[in-house]
């Protein structure tokens, strides 16, 4: 573990992370996609979509009963949390009882996909989260999980479209067919792409400013 600094970064205030950055307009087929997605996960229901690393299963993180059927389809228990996506650092603050300053040095600096863990997660469902009632969060810059999360106005969550314990699918054609089955809507757009991102970084905060690295 390291202490890291946040004197040399100038800070916003809390009041500049009040509102959300609305974020710019997609293609029509991208916005129609988004719309039924959020329908569906407006009704508690599982959704397949691309994030800003790999294709995951997503459902509204403030719904205990959704989030209890990705569990399910994942085979996975609940005693291990979920990452939560969110489009603004106003939603960090949101689901975040005090979001210590590090955090904003490491979502400002950092390069690729990060995932923050924090302590005393709020507002979210009870069985996303880890047993010491810290939750991971993660700010996408990409621009369909970006206007998804947007849209939904609410933390979505995102997991691997995987069976537990499985290789985790990098492209739309490495997702399983029993995942395809057993979700209620799934993303229609960017399923041609044939990169290969990595995972997110995963940092755990704790007391003191102390910074852990999870996962580079």
């Amino acid at each position: 573990m390291t202490s890291m600094s946040n004197k040399k970064f100038q800070k916003k205030t809390s009041e500049e992370r009040v509102l959300p950055e609305r974020p710019k307009p997609l293609p029509r087929e991208w916005q129609e996609d988004i719309r039924q997605a959020v329908e569906v996960m407006n009704r508690g229901g599982i959704i397949l979509y691309p994030t800003d690393t790999i294709w995951g299963l997503g459902c509204d993180a403030t719904n205990e009963e959704a989030v209890k059927k990705i569990y399910e389809i994942k085979r996975r228990t609940d005693s291990k949390a979920l990452i939560t996506l969110v489009d603004s650092e106003a939603k960090v603050q949101f689901y975040v009882r005090e979001v210590p300053n590090v955090a904003w040095d490491i979502i400002e600096l950092s390069t690729k996909p990060t995932t923050i863990i924090y302590d005393g997660a709020r507002n979210l469902a009870a069985n996303l989260l880890a047993e010491d009632g810290s939750v991971g969060i993660r700010i996408t810059n990409e621009p369909f999980s970006k206007q998804l999360c947007f849209r939904m106005k609410r933390a979505i969550v995102s997991t691997s479209a995987n069976i537990s314990g499985e290789p985790s699918p990098h492209k739309f054609r490495d997702i399983p067919n029993e995942i395809l089955e057993a979700v209620d809507y799934i993303c229609t757009s960017r399923r041609g792409e044939k990169g290969n991102p990595p995972a997110s970084s995963i940092i755990k905060l704790g007391a003191g400013g102390l910074v852990e690295v999870i996962r580079r």
